[in-house]
């Protein structure tokens, strides 16, 4: 088998392909085909070692495949069986040993490139909208980086919660790309002031909820347009971690600042085929649109890193061994 690894942590020239033995899954289990592997920020977080970890490591979480062998007691899945995935270290791989616990099924309907997509970010923007702050008719969100992967399935459900949606984007084509995700408006923060703007178009009242995955660039001005009661929702870091917050700046209006992570919304196991289920279902029955940028060979994944880290996308990128 051939799989991307990283034999120091670094820039995107610290991705290897090297060449392993084919393992054999052991108790609890499986030995999948990788078909798409999703190409994701906390990739780039284990490889520059802002997530450490052991080397030589294998890079990439996220997958779609379809099963080989199981191990000895291994009843849920059988060969041939097509699975996703969020949580299987080394996804960047021709095969990988998965924990039979962490993979789903894929329904019909439903390709191995569209499901290796959806499953980090789709999961990341279910439990968003649905549990960390559940949208609902009338709410205001404000979704930094529209046209980004996560950004596009954000504003899509919550235009299913009936929510109003505003986007922030960088150029005209993904500012388009949110709109045609369901952004009711979209602000250019290349233009204009975001948190000027969002105040502007909300007469004064504030964003509710602000999901926000970009980090250092953009929570000052998060602070200033959140509304009374309103939640930042800091999900990611893509532009650097965010600094230590006095909480006495939240007493203003009452705000509520928390840092969530997927991995905490589907630590059992029914939590997880839930969730994923839900989203796979709305993908399959064409309700949730997954915007596949580009697929590169396992080879490139240095060239899917450097894309990724300069904002040159506009939705999910893939690897296909």
């Amino acid at each position: 088998m051939k799989a991307i690894r990283i034999h120091r942590h670094g820039g995107p020239d610290a991705l290897q392909l090297d060449e392993l033995d084919t393992p054999a899954p052991g108790p609890g289990q499986a030995l999948v085909k990788v078909e798409a592997a999703g190409v994701n920020f906390i990739d780039v977080y284990h490889r520059s070692g802002l997530y450490p970890q052991p080397l030589p490591a294998g890079i990439g979480r996220e997958g779609a495949g379809v099963v080989e062998a199981v191990g000895p007691d291994v009843t849920e899945l059988a060969p041939g069986v097509r699975v996703a995935w969020a949580e299987v270290a080394g996804s960047y791989a021709t095969h990988v040993i998965a924990p039979v616990d962490k993979l789903v099924p894929v329904p019909g309907g439903v390709d191995a490139a569209r499901a290796a997509a959806v499953m980090l970010q789709g999961m990341t923007a279910h439990y968003l909208t649905r549990s960390t702050f559940p949208l609902g008719a009338g709410d205001t969100c404000l979704v930094h980086a529209a046209a980004g992967g996560v950004g596009l399935l954000l504003c899509q459900l919550g235009r299913l919660a009936g929510a109003r949606v505003i986007g922030t984007a960088s150029t005209e084509a993904k500012a388009e790309a949110a709109r045609a995700a369901g952004a009711d408006e979209v602000i250019r923060y290349d233009q204009a002031d975001f948190a000027e703007e969002v105040l502007r178009v909300t007469g004064g009242a504030g964003a509710r909820v602000i999901y926000d995955g970009v980090g250092a660039s953009t929570w000052e001005g998060d602070l200033r347009c959140l509304g009374m009661r309103g939640m930042l929702v800091l999900f990611g870091q893509s532009s650097g971690p965010v600094p230590p917050i006095d909480p006495l700046r939240l007493a203003s209006r009452s705000l509520f600042l928390t840092r969530p992570t997927l991995f905490h919304y589907v630590a059992q196991r029914p939590e997880l085929l839930a969730r994923a289920g839900e989203i796979l279902g709305l993908v399959a029955g064409g309700r949730l649109r997954v915007a596949v940028d580009r697929e590169l060979p396992l080879a490139e994944a240095q060239k899917a890193h450097e894309l990724l880290e300069a904002r040159k996308t506009s939705g999910k990128l893939l690897l296909t061994p």
